[in-house]
């Protein structure tokens, strides 16, 4: 029984704490990305105009249905001494048989169009995912640099207050003393400053989660110091599922379909109608009515303007075959140099942390070399300035890393590139 008041007693507890005002759940990548997606009104904007482009496909089915228009006339008439009222009814229906392919051509337009759209809501989707993989990971940088520039704080506190101690022995210079106290100043200089960059980068990802900029930071996250990257061969096929080339290729079928609305001008458009009027007066007139049914045909033999409208068409043609070809040159062009620059991250990712090696060992081997009298402030000082600065570079260099792994999603059009192995 004891036992079993414990247990409850400690699960209380536990949801106490997680219901705590100050107890805030770390917010990973993934969460991110989805309080981004639902928040961002550029993403909102582009779902309205995916829904108006297909809302403009629907309508055009238009023309291959039938037309059903009813009229009515009501008149009140004098003819010299007699006056009466007078009503006309008229109800026509028609069909078009045949227009040389124009509505075809309309509707595959406006397909074309739709789809189109929904590339550029996938195109804007990608930008808003490398903006909160740019904005989070930077943030995280930024965390650890902070961390970093406090254990600087200390480290030069330490520097200056065995400084301060030799001064006061009699072993050590007053300038001893003064160069410690400006590196001990200027690492709190550096705190300060970093504090206000984390903010900036929290505040810009915080406005694309939709959150207020004034939320605190609450990231769960590391930056990775190794990432896999698939071969250039299975990148540069992932490249042209891009969505920007796909809607080349649609402009460039909306161009074909243009031209073939062009030429259907050279053809003649057959219409079958069919009619009922009525009309009706007074008592002495008796009800008039007229019915009948036909097809039309109306071809145009000569116009000029449709002759340069069908060449301009087949320059459209060709102009967009043209930017297909450049988008493509492009694209490629942007994940080669994303990958290059993954190559660098990688290469330097390693060299930093050796570096970072070596200079926790030199700082630690030149502070105790200074504590017994064995090497001068001056060493000390830049010892623990490039300690401060390979710990800075080491982070600066995990996030470069992130940022070429992140660039080389966006270029393939990949959320995450594992996805390809």
């Amino acid at each position: 029984m004891h036992v079993f008041r414990r247990m409850i007693c400690a699960g209380c507890l536990i949801g106490f704490l997680c219901t705590w005002p100050g107890a805030v759940r770390a917010l990973t990548l993934e969460e991110a990305m989805d309080q981004a997606e639902g928040s961002l009104p550029a993403l909102k904007a582009a779902d309205g105009r995916v829904g108006s482009r297909e809302a403009l496909y629907k309508a055009s089915l238009s023309p291959y249905l039938p037309t059903l228009d009813v009229a009515t006339i009501q008149e009140k008439r004098k003819q010299n001494s007699l006056s009466f009222d007078q009503s006309t009814y008229d109800i026509t229906m028609a069909y078009t048989l045949y227009d040389g392919g124009r509505r075809r051509a309309d509707r595959n337009i406006a397909r074309l169009s739709r789809d189109s759209e929904k590339e550029e809501r996938a195109r804007t989707l990608l930008d808003l995912q490398f903006d909160v993989k740019s904005a989070f990971f930077s943030t995280i940088a930024r965390r650890d640099i902070l961390q970093h520039r406090k254990v600087q704080v200390e480290d030069s506190r330490k520097d200056y207050e065995v400084a301060q101690g030799r001064n006061e022995l009699g072993v050590a210079k007053l300038s001893d003393v003064l160069q410690s106290s400006v590196r001990f100043e200027q690492s709190k200089f550096n705190l300060v400053q970093g504090e206000g960059e984390l903010q900036k980068s929290l505040a810009e990802l915080n406005s694309l989660l939709g959150r207020s900029l004034e939320t605190e930071y609450d990231l769960a996250g590391d930056l990775e110091s190794r990432v896999s990257m698939p071969d250039p061969d299975r990148l540069g096929r992932a490249v042209l599922e891009r969505p920007e080339i796909r809607q080349s290729e649609y402009a460039v079928d909306v161009a074909r379909n243009n031209k073939t609305r062009q030429l259907s001008e050279y053809l003649p458009i057959v219409t079958a109608s069919a009619s009922y009027n009525k009309l009706e007066a007074n008592r002495l007139i008796s009800s008039l009515e007229d019915k009948s049914i036909g097809i039309t045909a109306t071809w145009n033999i000569f116009e000029l303007g449709k002759f340069y409208r069908t060449k301009a068409a087949g320059f459209d043609v060709q102009v967009t075959r043209e930017n297909l070809e450049e988008t493509i040159r492009q694209l490629i062009l942007e994940l080669r140099v994303a990958y290059e620059d993954f190559v660098t991250a990688s290469r330097n990712v390693l060299v930093a942390e050796e570096q970072l090696k070596q200079a926790e060992h030199n700082y630690a081997q030149t502070f105790g070399e200074y504590k017994i009298g064995k090497s001068d402030i001056i060493a000390l000082v830049a010892s623990g300035i490039a300690l401060s600065n390979a710990r800075e570079q080491h982070t600066v260099t995990k996030l470069n890393l992130v940022l070429a792994k992140t660039l080389i999603e966006r270029a393939t059009g990949m959320e995450r590139i594992e996805l390809l192995e």
